[in-house]
């Protein structure tokens, strides 16, 4: 594992991982939500302190929180700010700092793409206007829940909302598809085998269950509108939801009418035939029920009593943090899958209804746990440690790596000094953006999740032989190669290599083999420098946040 080669310089007693406070950064105040996550899980794990990895270092720490929350490594300025500043708190408050910045409404606003729309083609919507409507709701910081009930409710007819309307519409409305998807994304309930019958493997998961959600969907469909040439969502006034169980030699037909998981029955108006539509069905006419059960939809799933909803968001965003979701896989949430931690998971599903579903103060309270903060390094001795005792890596998402490429080449801070006063997030975005572009396709096209991350051919191609990489190390002022090659001082050379792309400083091995390489006969100090960066950037270190 590549941390091994690493010797982290750490003063820590592997003690303090047992008592509450050992971090500077905790709130001083009793029983934050932070320290109820480093109580239960200590107290769920004898002898915590023989079995769990010492906290991380500033380095190794400062690198994973700011991809976390921003999704890019820091620059080399913050990085030598943040391991020279003494002070106490100091984490607190680089975590609130992350925070509160557009890069990281930014960030989450890709990390949320990524989870609703799986990295669908862009048929309907714009990946552009969607992700700034994510960015939007994320700058402003709107609830989880408020945001899922305009997800899930919104029909794209009203051209200020049509983005919202994606998860449908690239979905064609399919009500199958959008179905499973509600279930796993949003429930954390992967239903698919519910749909011919009770799922087999499963005794929580029903057939009923699946109908239910199915059921206020099948009156949707696809229209296109010939006036505005857009596509949106149409609901018929009529129309039920049937099944019957692939097992049942009886061959009954069930029917159900619109229901959540653990909710009753949705209560509908009786209407009579003529009171069914505000406007009927015709030949290019978007017909409009009366009542509508998709503009119920969102209000049901995300309702703040619905459990199912509470346990997922807090477990996503659980799995976010630390690499793994308490319930593993993330939609594999019931009786015979239990957590890694049930009580814990139970009290973070109360929490996110107690902090009303914000997403920044709930990932505020992971990122000061001690939990969070554990190094990546395996206690000496452990082959396998429990969960959450040891910080797990995690592949960089194609845009996480491609935007920290570009920060650890120079290219970002080329870009900041272009632009000079007119530097703003949304235009440095777009510019980096634009020339990382390439690289994020290469890799977004094969991109799995990250339990079953597996580089491939392609990928490592466009590293090791691809133009683009190899042009950010080109000297040009300002970026990394010319900062590299104007330092006549080894030691302080190898310094600025390392905190500019590993975010950390090299060991004294690391110095003298680059000290060595570069004094090769007949080397030349550009290409050698080129060359070790080259190096450095395509390693595991780089490759994963640890």
């Amino acid at each position: 594992m590549f941390v091994s080669t690493r010797t982290l310089s750490r003063r820590w007693s592997l003690l303090a991982l047992a008592l509450l406070g050992s971090f500077p950064l905790l709130a001083s105040g009793q029983n934050t939500l932070s320290q109820r996550i480093d109580q239960m899980i200590a107290a769920s794990i004898p002898e915590l302190a023989k079995k769990a990895a010492p906290p991380a270092s500033d380095a190794e720490f400062l690198r994973r929180v700011t991809l976390d929350l921003t999704g890019t490594i820091p620059t080399t300025s913050e990085t030598r700010a943040f391991l020279t500043d003494r002070s106490p708190g100091k984490r607190q408050r680089l975590i609130e700092r992350l925070l509160a910045s557009p890069e990281f409404a930014r960030h989450q606003a890709t990390l949320l793409d990524v989870m609703l729309m799986e990295r669908r083609p862009d048929k309907h919507v714009p990946r552009a206007a969607w992700q700034e409507y994510l960015y939007q709701a994320l700058a402003q910081n709107r609830p989880w829940d408020a945001l899922a009930r305009e997800l899930l409710s919104t029909d794209g007819s009203d051209p200020k909302n049509r983005v919202a309307a994606k998860f449908f519409l690239e979905r064609e409305a399919e009500p199958n598809l959008v179905t499973r998807d509600i279930a796993r994304l949003f429930l954390g309930m992967n239903l698919q085998c519910a749909q011919c019958h009770d799922h087999p493997i499963v005794p929580d998961y029903k057939q009923d269950q699946y109908y239910g959600i199915y059921a206020f969907l099948t009156r949707v469909s696809l229209f296109s509108d010939p006036k505005s040439k857009t596509t949106m969502l149409a609901e018929k006034a009529e129309g039920e939801a049937t099944f019957q169980s692939v097992f049942d030699k009886t061959k009954t037909t069930r029917t159900t009418g619109p229901r959540v998981p653990g909710r009753p029955l949705l209560k509908e108006p009786k209407l009579t035939k003529d009171a069914e539509y505000k406007v009927k069905p015709a030949k290019n006419v978007r017909p409009v029920p009366a009542f509508s059960r998709l503009a119920l939809l969102g209000s049901e799933i995300a309702r703040p009593d619905n459990v199912p909803f509470q346990r997922n968001f807090a477990n996503r965003l659980w799995a976010q943090m630390m690499g793994r979701g308490l319930v593993h896989p993330l939609d594999m949430d019931h009786t015979d899958n239990p957590p890694a931690h049930p009580a814990l998971l139970t009290m973070l599903a109360q929490e996110a209804v107690t902090q009303k579903f914000d997403i920044r103060h709930f990932l505020h309270d992971l990122a000061l746990t001690q939990t969070y903060q554990r190094s990546s390094e395996l206690p000496s001795g452990m082959q396998e440690p429990a969960p959450f005792l040891v910080a797990q890596l995690k592949p960089l998402l194609p845009e996480e790596l491609a935007a920290s490429l570009y920060q650890a080449t120079g290219m970002t801070d080329i870009e900041r000094t272009a632009l000079g006063k007119k530097v703003a997030e949304a235009t440095l975005h777009a510019r980096v953006s634009a020339a990382t572009a390439p690289l994020v396709n290469v890799f977004r096209s094969e991109a799995g999740t990250p339990e079953d991350f597996q580089p491939t051919l392609d990928q490592a191609l466009q590293l090791t032989n691809g133009n683009l990489l190899r042009s950010w190390l080109n000297p040009r002022t300002g970026n990394l190669i010319d900062r590299l090659t104007k330092l006549k001082d080894a030691g302080a050379l190898a310094d600025e290599m390392y905190l500019s792309i590993l975010t950390r400083y090299p060991t004294a091995d690391e110095r003298q083999d680059l000290a060595n390489y570069l004094q090769k006969p007949g080397k030349d100090r550009v290409a050698a420098c080129q060359d070790y960066a080259w190096a450095l950037l395509t390693s595991a270190e780089f490759r994963f946040n640890h």
